[in-house]
């Protein structure tokens, strides 16, 4: 007997010096580090390793304070709320973890805010021009990481939905070619590692929040990029994702709460029908399916009521603002999110950066709907997104719709599209604050939507850039890029760009057009913050003026097969008789109530200084 009881206590003994020996395994801490000085001064770490439940957190420095350490509904994570005194000052400190007789420390990093990045928090607005670009379909610099041995899915050049190799080696290198060409803020598709096995080029089935894609680069080069950008007097703006995660996400195998994501019996589908949030005779169950239900059986839909996991990608957008240097953010499909958190969300970060943007995906065909998504607006139910810019679908819409056709069309059709479209503005609370677009990653290009029609190729242009609003063109829209097969969907539109180098003479005569367009642009006072008047568009044919001071410019499109004359007595209300003006592409000089004649299927631009 005694025997065995030491023999049971030497096992004892044994085990409790291997559970010592290992002590508290700590597998993340996210955010990875944090700043002194924030408007908000708590932050709450989601702590994830082994049997965590029941862990307490210490610190030594006076200057950070544990308010309360959480448990969740999983034993491998606690939530740290802490508050930081303004006083800290910048450097590592010890926080730890304990648990029994079980300890665990761990270094975290506080800087000084405002430090990390150039461009923190700047903004953008009218007087910018944003490139869209894809990191995988762009250029390709480094071919050592097309492939990652972390990475599930591996490079196929060949396949439209296939990894191509594109980088952030390569979107460095372009920034000259941006800048040659008028852009002053890029938005690039997700940036964020997604590892799904299947399409996980366009990044939007996030499985790490806090890691760029290994294929793309890493987390210095990204920062690296930006302060580059800054360089050039470019900001950035990151796409980010709160409504939903990737299936590969690191932590759906493990969920902190059974509410992290919504789970249903069997897979439920959004109904992806986002009016419900402003319809006042919806019903609750099919509001429930659009904000609940899963955007793919690849990406779960994330519960933002659930407070640990709203306050996690509030952070998560903090951290990548501050740590980056970040002008704007753009957030992919806003409405599938519970309209209050998601809002709630926006605000939490317009009030630690009031000056930056962040701008909605708000995918509506009618202005009402858009909208309602204004931050400003003045819905009937009180409701704000705090958002400071959202996208209008609805002129992108009208651009197609106006120039499929030419000649005289019908009542209602060509040209009248884009007036009808403007004449709505009223709706919005500014629409001078609207992204406009011709096409992105989620429509088919534009060159195929006009059969690669030049001429109305370049109508549209001199639209994008001279009409309300800030103007975003699509990577390869400055060469009139078109698919390889003539197929349209996502993996065909989304194809590699080409170099300049590579451009050919139809490409060159395209790229040529758009720099000058947007780099007049860039210095166009009137442009960037005058007023708008347009005139009913007859015969296809459709005069606006963007007036500031005594800055002028008239825009004319002649979407018509003949050439039509302008009628200056028509918009007499804009210029007067003898005004003196020049044309952009030209340089001609036009005088008011002489004969202007503008050519079949083009635009000119006058510009007036008295």
């Amino acid at each position: 007997m005694i025997k065995e009881l030491k023999f049971t206590i030497s096992i004892f003994l044994l085990l409790f010096i291997s559970v010592n020996l290992y002590g508290i395994e700590i597998s993340r801490v996210e955010p990875p580090s944090w700043w002194i000085g924030m408007n908000n001064p708590n932050l709450q770490l989601l702590i994830y390793g082994k049997d965590l439940k029941d862990t307490k957190v210490k610190t030594k420095e006076k200057g950070i304070k544990i308010l309360s350490v959480e448990n969740a509904d999983s034993p491998d994570y606690i939530f740290v709320n802490i508050a930081i005194s303004s006083k800290l000052k910048p450097g590592t400190f010890e926080l730890t973890l304990f648990r029994g007789d079980m300890s665990k420390t761990i270094n975290y990093e506080f800087s000084k805010k405002g430090q990390s990045g150039k461009y923190t928090g700047k903004g953008f607005g009218p007087e910018d021009l944003i490139y869209l670009l894809m990191p995988d379909r762009f250029i390709n610099s480094d071919i050592s990481n097309d492939n990652h041995p972390e990475a599930k899915e591996k490079a196929n050049y060949l396949h439209a939905y296939g990894r191509h190799g594109g980088d952030l080696n390569g979107m460095i290198e372009s920034l000259d070619y941006l800048s040659e060409l008028g852009v002053t803020a890029i938005w690039s598709t997700p940036l964020l590692f997604d590892n799904e096995s299947n399409a996980s080029y366009h990044g939007y089935a996030c499985s790490d929040y806090y890691r760029i894609d290994p294929r793309f680069g890493d987390n210095n080069l990204f920062r690296e990029y930006v302060s580059k950008a800054a360089d050039k007097g470019i900001g950035v703006i990151m796409d980010m994702v709160p409504n939903h995660s990737g299936l590969e996400h690191w932590w759906i195998k493990n969920l902190p709460f059974n509410d992290w994501i919504h789970q249903f019996p069997a897979y439920t589908q959004s109904n992806y029908a986002m009016s419900t949030h402003a319809d006042i005779h919806a019903s609750i169950v099919d509001n429930n399916r659009c904000t609940m239900g899963w955007f793919d059986r690849a990406m779960p839909d994330m519960n933002l009521n659930n407070p640990y996991l709203l306050t996690y990608f509030i952070q998560n957008a903090i951290w990548w603002t501050e740590w980056a240097g970040l002008s704007g953010i753009r957030v992919d499909t806003y409405p599938y999110s519970d309209k209050n958190a998601i809002s709630q969300w926006t605000k939490a970060i317009m009030n630690e950066y009031p000056t930056m943007n962040i701008v909605g995906e708000c995918w509506f065909s009618t202005p009402q709907e858009i909208a309602y998504w204004e931050g400003d607006a003045n819905n009937r139910d009180g409701y704000s997104s705090y958002l400071t810019n959202v996208m209008d679908f609805s002129l992108q819409e009208a651009f197609g719709r106006a120039l499929k056709n030419d000649g005289q069309p019908g009542w209602g059709e060509g040209m009248f599209q884009i007036y009808k479209s403007i004449s709505l503005d009223f709706i919005y609370s500014n629409p001078f604050e609207l992204m406009i677009f011709s096409d992105n990653h989620d429509t088919n290009r534009f060159s195929e939507v006009v059969k690669g029609d030049k001429k109305k190729f370049k109508m549209m242009l001199t639209m994008l850039a001279t009409l309300r609003g800030i103007p975003q063109l699509y990577y390869g829209t400055e060469i009139m890029m078109k698919t390889e097969d003539g197929k349209l969907g996502h993996g065909e539109e989304r194809m590699g760009m080409i170099k300049k180098e590579r451009f050919t003479e139809n490409q060159k005569e395209i790229f040529n057009y758009t720099s000058e367009l947007f780099n007049w642009r860039k210095n166009s006072r009137a442009i960037a913050s005058g007023s708008m008047k347009h005139y009913w568009p007859y015969d296809n044919f459709y005069i606006y003026f963007r007036i500031l001071d005594d800055e002028k410019v008239m825009v004319v499109i002649n979407n018509n097969t003949k050439p039509i004359e302008v009628d200056w007595n028509k918009i007499s209300e804009s210029v007067n008789t003898g005004e003196v003006g020049t044309e952009l592409f030209s340089k001609n000089q036009v005088i008011s109530g002489n004969i202007l004649t503008v050519e079949p299927q083009s635009s000119i631009i006058v510009e007036f200084m008295n």
